[in-house]
């Protein structure tokens, strides 16, 4: 695995990516979320911070996910997934630190999901809620470049199967893994692609 250093050019590259990023959204969702692919140094090396949800939430208990959930009354995207970094992890991070943005993903929840990409120029300690979090990981960007990746599985629709991607050994599953997948695609190599394609798992409706 060949490591991604966290620098002013790695910064600098997914930003001017993410601006040519025509992306889709579904502004008149009537339930919105946000999630945060928040990029961190560790030793030098670009990691993206992960989580495992407490076992004793109502939806979607130990599923790994990013930080994020619904947004508050007349929030924004960046805001709200500042403010569950902050409620879920402990981390702090200002408006400076919002890159951009990928393409709204609608759950079989019927949330419309943003995936927005921050940037920590400093190191940062998580400091886990458990009422929202088994545990917590900062994970290698890396790791996204797993030379199988993505993997494909038949889902319930077969022109859209479902798409895993690798995190700490494990192969995840939609949402999560689809906003890996096009925060791979778009903000590291500069490629264009979308989800429109990607099946969901039916577990993830509960």
């Amino acid at each position: 695995m060949v490591q991604r250093k966290h620098d002013d050019a790695l910064r600098d590259r997914v930003r001017e990516n993410l601006g040519r990023f025509d992306r889709r959204s579904h502004d008149d969702a009537a339930r919105r979320a946000a999630v945060a692919i928040v990029l961190v140094p560790a030793d030098g090396e670009c990691c993206y911070l992960f989580t495992q949800r407490s076992w004793e939430l109502r939806r979607g208990a130990g599923q790994y996910a990013l930080p994020g959930g619904a947004l508050d009354e007349g929030e924004s995207l960046a805001d709200a997934a500042r403010r569950e970094l902050h409620e879920e992890l402990g981390v702090e991070l200002g408006p400076e630190s919002v890159l951009g943005a990928l393409d709204d993903i609608v759950t079989l929840t019927g949330f419309a999901m943003t995936p927005v990409v921050l940037w920590s120029q400093r190191p940062v300690e998580l400091r886990p809620n458990a009422l929202e979090v088994h545990e917590a990981w900062m994970v290698p960007v890396a790791e996204l470049d797993h030379p199988e990746a993505p993997r494909r599985s038949p889902g319930v629709d077969p022109e859209r199967p479902l798409l895993h991607m690798p995190v700490r050994g494990e192969w995840i599953n939609p949402p999560t893994a689809a906003a890996l997948y096009q925060f791979r695609e778009v903000c590291l190599h500069g490629r264009i692609v979308r989800l429109d394609d990607v099946g969901h798992p039916q577990w993830t409706a509960r």
